[in-house]
């Protein structure tokens, strides 16, 4: 069974009198353990589709269904029908469920590196202790067991970079969701986040990287391209893990 699946996903959007049809039929089936590359040109509907993956936007039509549970769309059993979930939900399901990884870190300047990855597990309710632990841990599978008390601004772009994928491990969601996370950084500084990324997926996670760099993008294992809100192309790289 798919950890991720789409099937029909539409999204209209109302401009004035104009409708806008940002996607118009997404069918993506991901596997658990995949690490998946989402690319297009701009205006493609490649980051609404990354917002309703995210739980971020909901499909104007379509079923979408995350790690068992249906998120938008039409029941298998019949007496349901169709089911969509609050919004309280979908903040618990991101909360739970997906790891965020955006291009400009998105980190709270005045706390430290050890406070942002606790972040997940304050909202979530976890009892001090164990937060703590667990924002160590993760703060470690990144290489960074040695800036937990820096703040952000004493940190480089990658070390900040790595404190928000820490963030986005602390949960231990089902997906990993980056969203250019190499658009602020040189080419060595990306080229260590690739790395770190693909150090996660060897260890299990799942991620869904969406990028307009072709060379970024095939660091996946499948790269999805999207085009006038439909997916254009579906292959995978050669990438050996």
């Amino acid at each position: 069974m798919a950890l991720l699946e789409l099937q029909g996903i539409t999204k209209f959007y109302q401009v004035g009198s104009v409708e806008v049809r940002a996607l118009r039929g997404i069918d993506l089936f991901v596997e658990k353990n995949q690490y998946l590359s989402i690319m297009g040109p701009s205006g493609s509907g490649k980051s609404t589709l990354m917002n309703i993956i995210g739980c971020l936007d909901t499909p104007s039509n379509g079923t979408y269904i995350l790690d068992g549970s249906i998120i938008h769309g039409n029941s298998i059993d019949e007496n349901n029908g169709h089911h969509t979930v609050s919004d309280d939900q979908l903040a618990y399901i991101r909360n739970q469920k997906i790891g965020f990884v955006f291009q400009t870190f998105n980190l709270l300047p005045r706390i430290s590196a050890l406070a942002n990855v606790e972040l997940p597990l304050i909202y979530a309710g976890f009892p001090k202790k164990e937060r703590i632990e667990a924002a160590k841990y993760a703060l470690e599978r990144v290489q960074l067991a040695d800036r937990m008390t820096h703040k952000p601004n004493e940190l480089s772009g990658g070390q900040r970079q790595r404190v928000a994928i820490a963030r986005a491990l602390v949960n231990n969601p089902s997906i990993i969701l980056a969203d250019e996370p190499t658009g602020n950084l040189d080419s060595k500084t990306s080229n260590e986040i690739m790395e770190l990324l693909q150090q996660l997926h060897q260890g299990g996670n799942t991620i869904i990287l969406v990028t307009h760099e072709a060379e970024i993008a095939e660091n996946a294992q499948r790269i999805v391209h999207v085009r006038d809100g439909l997916i254009d192309q579906d292959t995978k790289t050669n990438r050996i893990f």
